[in-house]
């Protein structure tokens, strides 16, 4: 029954249907099927072994399956076994879970660098990028997705992206796209734990202070008043030196003690080794894309803190086309491939987006879904880059001032900003299983035939 079961989902095996005329009941607990639909299921059976499974001439069609709540899965005992609702079994997603996976796995934080990025390109080449970046990343992910969908008299149910290259270019394709999924993913992953240390590092260290009264003050130029905004680097040419001084603690042995067990490089990268190791052992594609969902949470948190900071500061924008002063930045700026060169990882999900969509329980929707994705971020990127720049308080500060992570233009006792990198702890926590099992999917299918050998 298992067999048949799994049967069921994969086209290249699929079993014979038996019709409900064919049932016959022996008891109330048990359908028998009659000896002229256990003849007919053999006879398909003896057709599909006479080709590979790859070729799908002797495989029975799609338009003569019945509706998920008619189909019997045959048992060699001559048994019939009603399959309810197959649909939900086979773990796909509804278009709007699969558009929300893809936006969240896509944001990443690359949307902390957006201002940065406009900034150094110029505030109207920066939306001019922005815009084309989106346009020429969505084609580029469509043609992908297209790739797949012309191959033909093949079952490609299964395939990932280096198949597909694999078909159209060989094996020299299959391997080297290969190798640069795997380093663009194990990449992410290094990077996504990189920054949970820090998020979590920060978060435990802010949590510690507040209950312990610590007063931790930051000596850097910012302005005045409750919304007070901080230049870490005030020369342009300079790397960010944000420095604190803590004016009172309570007992030190104690704070010395919390120093040594919360330690950004020597201890918190390894507290989430148990939060994270089990969700990376899971196995279902399901799980990972609603679990992925829930990370979308912190980009609505920070939509709302810039637009709340926003509401506070005003807007402060100066249009100097070519020229530049002490306060603003030109138009146009040659250091714009700066801007490209996030955008270009900002936009990027080319070697998964066969993976995601697979689970689509619409499939027929794929390049639909997968356009609103994209409006979705670069919607987000826009609004989140173009406010933060314009929102920037120049004067006093000069725009040359906005950081790569614009959460650091905003001091350490900062409630809002806190609460934000909370969130993206949350998300990147929510990417980094989904980029483990794009990772494993990919590497072992290669190698092994299955993700989980």
């Amino acid at each position: 029954y298992g067999f048949s079961f799994f049967f069921l989902f994969f086209p290249s095996f699929r079993p014979f249907h038996v019709e409900p005329t064919n049932i016959v009941s022996v008891n109330d607990d048990v359908q028998k099927v009659t000896d002229e639909a256990s003849a007919m299921n053999k006879r398909i059976h003896y057709y599909r072994r006479l080709t590979s499974p790859a070729d799908r001439a002797l495989i029975a069609p799609d338009h003569v399956l019945p509706a998920p709540d008619e189909i019997y899965v045959y048992s060699p005992l001559g048994t019939a076994f009603k399959v309810d609702s197959c649909t939900d079994a086979s773990g796909k997603n509804s278009s709007i879970v699969t558009i929300f996976m893809i936006w969240n796995t896509m944001m990443g934080t690359s949307i902390l660098s957006i201002p940065w990025g406009i900034k150094q390109a110029g505030f109207t080449s920066g939306i001019i990028l922005i815009l084309l970046m989106g346009i020429l990343t969505l084609y580029c992910c469509y043609r992908v997705v297209k790739s797949l969908k012309m191959i033909p008299l093949i079952d490609t149910s299964n395939w990932e992206f280096p198949d597909v290259c694999k078909y159209y270019f060989g094996s020299f394709g299959q391997w080297s796209s290969l190798l640069f999924s795997m380093v663009s993913l194990v990449g992410a992953m290094v990077v996504y734990w990189v920054l949970m240390s820090n998020f979590l590092f920060n978060t435990g260290k802010f949590i510690y202070n507040f209950v312990h009264d610590i007063n931790v003050t930051d000596i850097v130029p910012g302005t005045n008043g409750s919304n007070r905004v901080i230049c870490p680097s005030p020369a342009s040419d300079h790397p960010p030196h944000n420095r604190s001084v803590v004016f009172s603690y309570g007992n030190s042995t104690e704070f010395e003690l919390f120093e040594e067990w919360w330690n950004k490089s020597r201890t918190v990268p390894f507290y989430l080794v148990a939060v994270l190791l089990p969700l990376l052992n899971l196995k279902s594609p399901s799980f990972f894309a609603k679990f992925n969902v829930l990370g979308t949470v912190s980009v609505v948190y920070l939509v709302l803190l810039v637009t709340v900071k926003a509401a506070h500061l005003g807007i402060h924008l100066e249009y100097n086309w070519f020229t530049e002063n002490d306060l603003f930045v030109p138009e146009f700026r040659i250091l714009f491939p700066q801007l490209t060169g996030v955008l270009t990882l900002a936009f990027f999900i080319h070697n998964c987006v066969i993976t995601l969509l697979q689970n689509n329980r619409n499939q027929e929707n794929n390049v639909r879904d997968l356009s609103i994705a994209y409006f979705l971020v670069g919607l987000t990127y826009l609004y989140v880059g173009v406010i933060i720049f314009a929102s920037f308080p120049s004067p006093p500060l000069s725009k040359e001032c906005i950081e790569q992570n614009f959460l650091d233009n905003f001091p350490s006792d900062d409630i809002m900003s806190f609460v934000a990198r909370i969130f993206l702890l949350f998300q990147m926590m929510t990417v980094y299983p989904l980029l483990g099992y794009l990772a494993r999917v990919q590497l072992l299918r290669q190698f092994f035939g299955n993700p989980y050998p």
